[in-house]
């Protein structure tokens, strides 16, 4: 199945409120990344035991391990969580930048080093939200 038909049936399989956002999100997301490559991270290990929430990846990006080893990656993510959805910024070494630089305008939303969770899009400036993905698409295509 392609990634974007599985993207299509994550986004198919939330409650309505939650389904709109997402919807709403991952056209945005497109907009701001036009032509970028789409992943979807079924959030299962190759043992088929979920570990993490289902991810859908925008655009490219390769991390970097201490031990030298690489892998491919998505630059920003979006998922669903229990209380709403997550938006993942990769590649950001300074874990403090997120929060200072666009946590205080953001909106309602939690800002970690690389994650910004809200309950609904309504709650979040989703031009602080652009900018911030704008931001990580920089910094990845950088490193």
């Amino acid at each position: 199945m392609s990634a974007q038909q599985q993207i299509k049936e994550y986004i198919t399989s939330q409650p309505v409120p939650k389904r709109s956002d997402m919807e709403e999100l991952h056209k945005f997301i497109l907009q701001v990344f036009q032509g970028c490559k789409l992943w979807f991270d079924s959030g299962k290990n190759s043992e088929g035991k979920i570990v993490s929430n289902p991810t859908i990846g925008y655009g490219f990006y390769t991390i970097k391990y201490a031990d030298g080893k690489t892998r491919d990656f998505f630059q920003i993510g979006m998922s669903a969580n229990t209380t709403g959805i997550s938006i993942y910024i990769m590649g950001i070494k300074d874990k403090t930048y997120l929060a200072q630089t666009f946590g205080k305008e953001l909106g309602n939303a939690s800002v970690t080093g690389y994650c910004i969770k809200f309950k609904k899009l309504k709650d979040i400036n989703i031009d602080v939200l652009e900018a911030a993905i704008r931001y990580g698409a920089e910094v990845t295509n950088e490193n």
